[in-house]
């Protein structure tokens, strides 16, 4: 069977990225920080090995947060040996990427709908 590929990019394409295989963490953030850099209510990302990522343009960074200088498109976190993706910068949508954690639920809105298959932390995971 061949490996998954999916790509990605900002808004006006001028960034565009590929992430091989399947994640080995994926998972909805509900801290201060989270809310403040999406501009919503909580983050979604996911996180590969830096050997499955590959991308192409220019890209502005803040803290190890990626963005296109562009349009100003948040896409992903640059660690040393792996990258978080904003899964809402994958070209396919749905992308078949389910939670597999929720952290800082203690900010999480009431109004969202309860993950019960999801483990919760109040703060980070530990």
């Amino acid at each position: 069977m061949a490996e998954r590929v999916r790509s990605g990019g900002c808004l006006c394409g001028a960034v565009r990225y590929e992430v091989r295989g399947e994640p080995y963490q994926s998972g909805l953030c509900h801290c201060m920080t989270c809310r403040k850099l999406t501009g919503s209510a909580f983050s979604a990302t996911a996180n590969w090995r830096s050997d499955q990522f590959t991308m192409t343009g220019n890209i502005a960074t803040y803290d190890r947060r990626s963005f296109c200088p562009a349009c100003g498109s948040r896409l992903f976190f640059l660690f040393d040996e792996n990258v978080e993706v904003f899964l809402g910068t994958l070209d396919e949508a749905p992308n078949g990427i389910v939670p597999m954690v929720e952290v800082w639920t203690v900010r999480r809105e009431h109004w969202l709908p309860d993950l019960h298959h999801v483990p919760r932390h109040e703060a980070n995971e530990q």
